[in-house]
């Protein structure tokens, strides 16, 4: 049994795969090279957009460019080839999607220059899959996005609501900010950020004797108490999928140590009734860990 870690998970290799090659393309050592090619390709491309640049120095980027490509498209087919006589299941993985798209199509694009652009970009994403903080991220915003929603909608409500009675109380007199329900709402979100506030509560205050209640209830039940619920949301998420990452990661160790343990008992051919024993205490222990990962 060979285990690999891919974009922060354990893969237990099929024997279809060519299980030399996989360690290879998901060690991190190479994963760690190409990391740093991604760094490197960014410092090109931002070269690359300086209008003083010398053409020494604009010709070097080109090239720079053009021999990190070189490496993506290698790494992309050795990746492909460590699957075996099923290359099919490469696209299984959504970041292999990703890397297939923005690479693999680059050569049959050569004359799209805006999409070449954009792409060449989007190779720089993928640094992403080597960094767990933002895979922890990402995971975070995922799953807060329900809540978020909803927090969303009662926002919206709210905007609503306050924009209707802005515009009853200041319209006539402010049109500009109270004209009409969309100026109104275009007015509070800009107060979200409490930006030119003071103005507003003034110009106000001058037009409706409410005003003062009208801006106090609505920096408190709005700004002060919805938007920290909404931070409150993605802090709980986050915490909740770095305690998922930490456990996967100690799941990866001992699927590991599993995985080293087969290996050196088997490795010299021979099985001894002690190494037989060995062998079903790892299997049982595999069989605990994969429980426990179809239980969520």
């Amino acid at each position: 049994m060979s285990v690999v870690r891919a974009y922060g998970k354990s893969e237990e290799l099929a024997s279809y795969r060519i299980h030399w090659l996989a360690k290879i393309v998901y060690s991190s050592a190479f994963e760690l090279f190409i990391g740093f090619v991604i760094l490197i390709n960014a410092i090109s491309l931002a070269v690359l957009t300086m209008p003083d640049v010398s053409d020494a120095a604009r010709s070097t980027s080109t090239r720079i460019d053009e021999i990190a490509f070189g490496i993506y498209l290698v790494e992309l087919v050795l990746r492909i080839i460590s699957y075996g006589r099923r290359p099919d299941q490469f696209f299984r993985q959504p970041w292999n999607i990703f890397d297939f798209i923005v690479i693999g199509l680059s050569p049959f694009l050569q004359g799209q220059t805006v999409i070449l652009r954009l792409l060449r970009l989007l190779r720089l994403v993928r640094i992403f899959r080597f960094l767990p903080e933002v895979r922890i991220l990402t995971t975070s915003i995922v799953r807060s996005l329900p809540p978020l929603l909803s927090m969303g909608v009662l926002i919206s409500l709210l905007l609503f609501l306050y924009g209707m009675a802005g515009h009853y109380m200041f319209g006539d007199v402010l049109p500009e900010s109270w004209g009409s329900i969309t100026v109104a709402m275009t007015t509070l979100f800009i107060l979200l950020t409490l930006e030119n506030f003071p103005n507003y509560l003034e110009e106000a205050i001058e037009v409706n004797e409410f005003a003062l209640p009208f801006f106090l209830s609505y920096v408190f039940v709005i700004v002060f108490t919805v938007l920290n619920v909404l931070i409150g949301i993605v802090l709980h998420a986050m915490d909740q999928a770095r305690d998922e990452h930490q456990e996967r990661q100690r799941e990866i160790f001992q699927l590991e140590s599993i995985a080293d343990g087969v290996e050196n008992v088997t490795s010299d051919g021979m099985i001894t009734p002690e190494e037989v024993e060995m062998l079903r205490d790892e299997i049982k222990r595999l069989r605990a860990l994969t429980e426990r990962n179809q239980s969520r």
